[in-house]
């Protein structure tokens, strides 16, 4: 197992080593560091989904709302008529 050395301020210190008193603090620490990175690579696919949504959407066109009403309502209509399969 690797080791790893933080500084941190003397406070925090004291009431980690507070709080984890009858703990395994490295256990803690590993189960901290696991959780930090699991968020960050989170937040990269959110970032990089966001500009890809945002990359789509530059190169889409442009509709009016009466485009997009009438679409809607074509699609709304499409999805009330009956089955063609009689089902």
């Amino acid at each position: 197992m690797a080791t790893m050395n933080f500084s941190v301020p003397a406070d925090l210190k004291n009431r980690f080593n507070q709080v984890f008193a009858n703990a395994n603090k490295s256990a803690v620490i590993t189960r901290l560091m696991e959780e930090a990175i699991e968020r960050a690579e989170r937040k990269q696919q959110s970032d990089a989904a966001v500009k890809r949504v945002l990359a789509r959407r530059a190169s889409a066109p442009a509709l009016s709302t009466e485009e997009i009403l009438l679409a809607r309502d074509a699609l709304r209509s499409a999805a009330d008529a009956p089955c063609a399969t009689g089902a």
